[in-house]
């Protein structure tokens, strides 16, 4: 069935930043404390906001400094600006969905600066048609399903008639409790995680069009 409306999430399934920023998360937790491997933050970490991860880290035995979360903040976005790819694929998905006619939203647990850093280097800023959406911003961000369904509200569509991309299970958590289908991006294969949340994976960001209908 294809959908009246789309709703992307942003890290890891419109830009490709989600590894360097763990790289930093590991690296900045074994330094005070808590060693993590990529896999175990890719399990437990995606998904949340860096106030989470602190606070998740926090509980499992990292000694976070006082500042630590505005400081990860500053030097994240300083290494996004500098460069952050694409996922492979995607400017076909917005193109597909340009020529159907069906409109799309954003709805990032990033801040609105880190979604104006990541795309808009790439022009996609102005692509999303000032719908781009921020759980920290609405006070909600997922797993909670206030995000989707804001940005469902904005975009004027029935929750039931829009779809979710998303990569991690908080997010496809928020787009269950939200009342709307998931299509969950696994580029590594299988992701347990997003098919305990109801989401239909795929792995290739080039199928996506076919699996909307369009």
């Amino acid at each position: 069935m294809t959908p009246a409306a789309v709703i992307f999430d942003c890290d890891g399934v419109v830009v490709d930043s989600e590894h360097p920023t763990l790289v930093m998360v590991r690296d900045d937790l074994e330094r005070y404390g808590l060693c993590l491997t990529i896999e175990d933050l890719e399990r437990d970490y995606i998904g949340g906001t860096v106030e989470t991860v602190a606070a998740k880290a926090r509980a499992n035995g990292a000694r976070l400094p006082e500042g630590w979360v505005a400081d990860f903040y500053d030097r994240m976005y300083a290494m996004l600006r500098a460069s952050v790819p694409l996922v492979p694929g995607v400017v076909g998905v917005l193109d597909a969905l340009d020529f159907a006619g069906i409109p799309y939203a954003m709805g990032s647990n990033g801040t609105p600066e880190k979604m104006q850093i990541t795309l808009g280097q790439h022009g996609l800023v102005e692509r999303f048609r000032g719908h781009l959406y921020s759980g920290q911003a609405l006070g909600r961000p997922k797993p909670a399903p206030d995000l989707y369904l804001h940005a469902a509200g904005r975009l004027g569509v029935s929750p039931a008639d829009c779809v979710v991309i998303e990569d991690s299970a908080a997010g496809a958590r928020a787009a269950r409790l939200a009342g709307m289908r998931c299509f969950g991006y696994a580029p590594k294969g299988g992701h347990p995680g997003l098919v305990s949340e109801g989401a239909v994976l795929f792995n290739d960001m080039a199928d996506l069009p076919a699996l909307l209908g369009v």
